[in-house]
C-alpha cells in the first residue's frame, strides 16, 4: 500500500497561517540544503492531495511557473498527478487533477489502494488537521520556520490526541527545521 505524507510549513508555535490566512512570515528564499532535502522526499511521490481551496490557487501558480522554481521543479509538480478534496466541485476544472468527495477516511484508503508510488498532502488547513484528526496520514513532514505568529490556522486539530515518533529531524542555513513524524499506531 501506498505511504501517504504530510509536508507543510509551520510556525513554531504550531501554526500553518497567520489569523487572517497570512503566509508572509515564511522563510525565502531557500538555501539548496532544504532544496536537496524536499527532492529526497517528493521523489518517490506520484500523486499530490490538496483540498480545494489551496488547490485553486496553487494549481494556477505552478502552471505559470513560480519565480525563483527551476524548470525542473515546474514540470515535476505539474506533470504529478493531483487529487483535489471537496465536496463541492463535481469535476475539475484543472488539468492533471481529479476531485474526490465523500466520507475522507474512504477516500484516503481508496486512493492508498491504488497502485503507485507515495502521496503527498500539503494542504489546505481543514484537509490537514482532517488528515490529522482522522490517523490518515503515515508521515508528517513538519518545516518549522523561526517565527511565533500567536495565533492563527492551527496544524493539529483542537482537542485531537495522537502520539508521535520523531523518525528524524535537520536544521537547515535558511533557519527552518524539519520535524519528520510517524504516528504512533497501537
Amino acid at each position: 500500500m501506498r505511504r501517504f505524507k504530510l509536508q507543510v510549513q509551520v510556525s513554531v508555535d504550531g501554526y500553518m497561517a497567520g489569523p487572517n490566512g497570512e503566509m508572509d512570515w515564511l522563510t525565502f528564499p531557500w538555501t539548496d540544503d532544504i532544496a536537496a532535502y524536499i527532492d529526497a522526499l517528493t521523489k518517490p511521490v506520484d500523486c499530490i492531495v490538496l483540498g480545494r481551496k489551496l488547490a485553486e490557487g496553487f494549481i494556477p501558480a505552478w502552471a505559470a511557473g513560480p519565480e525563483g522554481e527551476t524548470q525542473e521543479s515546474i514540470d515535476q509538480m505539474n506533470d504529478t498527478p493531483k487529487v483535489v478534496i471537496t465536496d463541492s466541485l463535481a469535476e475539475s476544472p484543472w488539468p492533471n487533477a481529479e476531485v474526490a468527495g465523500g466520507d475522507l477516511a474512504e477516500t484516503i484508503e481508496r486512493l492508498k489502494a491504488r497502485p503507485g508510488g507515495d502521496m503527498i498532502a500539503y494542504g489546505g488547513g481543514t484537509l490537514v488537521r482532517d488528515l490529522i484528526g482522522r490517523g490518515l496520514l503515515d508521515e508528517l513532514h513538519l518545516f518549522v520556520n523561526p517565527t511565533a505568529l500567536g495565533a492563527g490556522m492551527p496544524v493539529f486539530p483542537e482537542g485531537a490526541y495522537q502520539r508521535l515518533n520523531l523518525v528524524g529531524s535537520r536544521s537547515f542555513e535558511c533557519g527552518i527545521t524539519a520535524l519528520h513524524f510517524e504516528p504512533k499506531r497501537s
